[in-house]
């Protein structure tokens, strides 16, 4: 829906129910309150925000490869999330696991070859704030968020690595098995992501808090996280 509203240059309303539960956090719907999320429709703020697509495919949230993208297309993920994720892990970065021969490069110009995780996500998230961790401080950055933790002990480079860029490329030898908003898909290489810039016309209830949770404690008139922890 999304893409078609794009497509058509009318605003998204964001209902928190599902898969869209993930958006309306950091696009700041409260998704306690389903019904009063369909005031946006009369009494709603309008703002325009980024979406992001791979080959052609808008994604909201993020696209995840390698051990997520595995997992989330295995029967018994939606009822054991976490189970299947720790099993599917085991499979991929155990004594004689073969990881997905996924290939990029870094924002350093690394090449990473061994991959057990990539995230691409529209507009980067708080990684570096622990009560909001899993969030987006906004969606209106022009950029990709990236994260990439390559196999424990295979090969020189830090296990892991973020950046943000309003593009990138992976490629790989086959089709990969990607979690796309949570929706499991093939996609063929090379996938080439790329930032659409405020692409996306949103309304949000004026009775709703319309900025994300990692963004709240930059608002004027309230304290940094830190003197925020203080006393």
């Amino acid at each position: 829906m999304a893409a078609v509203a794009a497509a058509h240059g009318i605003p998204f309303v964001c209902v928190p129910a599902g898969t869209r539960n993930h958006f309306a956090l950091d696009v700041g719907v409260d998704r306690n309150d389903v019904i009063g999320a369909l005031d946006a429709f009369t009494d709603g703020v309008e703002r325009q925000i980024d979406m992001a697509e791979v080959n052609g495919r808008i994604f909201l949230n993020n696209v995840s490869l390698g051990i997520y993208g595995d997992a989330v297309r295995r029967p018994a993920y939606r009822d054991a999330k976490v189970r299947t994720l720790l099993e599917t892990a085991a499979e991929v970065l155990g004594p004689s696991a073969k990881a997905p021969a996924l290939r990029l490069a870094d924002d350093l110009g690394r090449e990473h070859s061994h991959l057990a995780v990539v995230l691409v996500s529209n507009n980067p998230y708080a990684l570096d704030r622990p009560l909001a961790q899993g969030t987006r401080p906004t969606l209106d950055t022009g950029q990709l968020g990236i994260v990439v933790l390559d196999v424990p002990g295979d090969g020189p480079l830090p296990p892991g690595r973020a950046w943000s860029a309003p593009r990138m490329e992976v490629s790989a030898p086959a089709p990969v098995q990607a979690g796309v908003d949570g929706e499991a898909v093939d996609l063929s290489p090379p996938l080439r992501f790329t930032i659409r810039p405020a692409a996306l016309r949103v309304r949000i209830s004026s009775r709703h808090p319309g900025t994300s949770p990692s963004a709240r404690p930059h608002l004027p008139g309230l304290p940094p996280p830190a003197q925020q922890s203080q006393g």
